[in-house]
């Protein structure tokens, strides 16, 4: 299980589309869905900075399609970016002032780079004041740190925290409570697409490995809200499946989870095997493997 990189494609198409920046960069947490977007144009600007990034940004969507994401191989299109920047450093703009967080969101969320992306973040105060974006850079640089500060205590092979919640019935739960057993905590919620299509096969691997070595921890974003989750799991047959909730989303920031879902497979010993953000097939074969694998390892 590996950390994917976040693709920029989303992000950077609203831009393009000239979708208004309306929330501040620390929401990285997915949120319920919002209203319906705002209608795009009919037509892209065929001039202006905007076009002129979309031909970067077409560069950069192509390259990291085919793999191609680390500095070296995107740093023309960063050169590019730069240039760009340059050419409209008078013009104090929201839009300049987006150009400059893409760059930025590119070291954050492609290559990882959490000092760069940063200090980026913080030029964008500097060099656009009046800009919508700048009003949201000290909370969003602080989320970046507090994320990046949960990260370091969480590695392979280190000692997962310890954390508590409590089920649908309000019964205290634990994490120490499962030490023994190795643990798959996914986090998920009804109103995320991705989590909805890989339930049904998390309930299937868990029937499939067995709850005596092996338990599948769903924590749900919802809320303790009985009308969503439970209709759900009744709708989609998930009867090997517990029903847990983060309430107020304190486990999910506390571990820096910023993307659903995501799920974190705890051994025995209570030490993180790895995670995996974005949805997956667990039944796969390399899935069940590593599943049987972490089972092994109990004894």
């Amino acid at each position: 299980m590996t950390s994917s990189k976040r693709l920029l494609s989303a992000v950077l198409s609203a831009f393009i589309l000239a979708v208004p920046v309306s929330r501040s960069l620390a929401e990285t947490t997915p949120a319920a869905p919002a209203p319906a977007p705002v209608a795009a144009p009919a037509a892209l600007p065929t001039s202006g900075i905007t076009a002129e990034f979309k031909v970067i940004f077409e560069q950069i969507t192509t390259k990291l399609k085919a793999g191609q994401g680390s500095e070296a191989e995107l740093a023309p299109d960063v050169a590019a970016i730069d240039a760009l920047l340059a050419k409209h450093a008078s013009e104090k703009t929201d839009e300049v002032a987006m150009i400059a967080l893409m760059k930025a969101r590119l070291y954050l969320e492609v290559f990882e780079n959490t000092d760069k992306g940063i200090a980026l973040l913080k030029d964008i105060k500097v060099n656009f004041p009046n800009s919508e974006i700048s009003k949201n850079i000290d909370q969003a640089v602080a989320g970046i740190e507090k994320q990046a500060a949960a990260a370091s205590l969480l590695a392979v092979g280190k000692t997962f925290p310890a954390f508590t919640e409590k089920d649908l019935n309000d019964k205290p739960l634990a994490l120490a409570d499962f030490k023994g057993k190795a643990v798959l905590l996914n986090f998920w919620a009804t109103w995320c697409a991705p989590c909805v299509k890989e339930m049904p096969s998390i309930d299937r691997l868990q029937a499939a490995m067995g709850k005596d070595k092996f338990l599948v921890l769903p924590l749900s974003l919802d809320g303790p809200s009985r009308p969503k989750v439970v209709p759900f799991y009744k709708d989609k047959d998930l009867a090997n499946l517990g029903i847990y909730f983060d309430r107020s989303k304190k486990v999910m920031q506390g571990l820096g989870i910023s993307i659903l879902p995501t799920s974190i497979l705890v051994d025995p010993a209570g030490n993180e095997l790895g995670r995996l953000e974005g949805e997956a097939d667990w039944e796969k074969p390399e899935a069940i493997a590593l599943m049987k694998a972490a089972i092994g390892s109990a004894g």
